[in-house]
């Protein structure tokens, strides 16, 4: 009864560490056996980037319905508002079949648009030109999820690509 008793106040012990667990700024916390502590990506989106977002959500503004977001600079984790504006999906697709604009954004963006043809829903997307260097690529795609946390209130992920118009963009994920 004694082994019992000592193994019961063990677990005791080891739900109150749970609790007990450091909150550290900058950090995600994760379940405990896997160390407790999860480093951020490391992604710092301009604040801008929600202000525009905000812009594309308010039902009252018809003058943005879609944003870019891309590198600032040669920067490897500052990401910025590239360009807003209005005209939906068709707008997005023909500036990223651009190569002169793909280019002169780093070959990766990502974004988010109001839909008009499907009750007004918002997406938001990452689009990879094919000649965007490897490692680039890499870190975008780790860096989507942050990203997508400041574009909140979306009804889910398309897969952009250039002159995809909202007919034959398939089923938001």
């Amino acid at each position: 009864m004694s082994s019992s008793s000592s193994s019961s106040s063990s677990n005791v012990a080891s739900s109150s560490q749970k609790k007990t667990l450091p909150i550290i700024a900058g950090t995600l916390q994760t379940d405990p056996r896997s160390g407790g502590i999860k480093r951020g990506s490391g992604v710092v989106v301009c604040p801008t980037v929600g202000e525009a977002w905000a812009e594309v959500r308010d039902d009252s503004n018809v003058d943005v319905d879609w944003l870019l977001i891309g590198y600032d600079g040669n920067s490897k984790n500052n990401l910025k508002l590239i360009e807003k504006g209005k005209g939906g999906i068709d707008v997005v697709s023909a500036k990223l079949s651009s190569t002169t604009y793909i280019t002169d954004v780093g070959g990766a963006v990502f974004g988010g648009i109001r839909l008009q043809k499907k009750n007004g829903k918002f997406v938001h997307f990452v689009y990879i030109d094919e000649n965007c260097p490897a490692m680039k690529k890499g870190r975008t795609l780790m860096y989507k999820n942050g990203v997508f946390n400041v574009l909140k209130g979306c009804d889910g992920e398309i897969e952009m690509k250039p002159d995809i118009t909202e007919d034959d963009m398939g089923t938001i994920r």
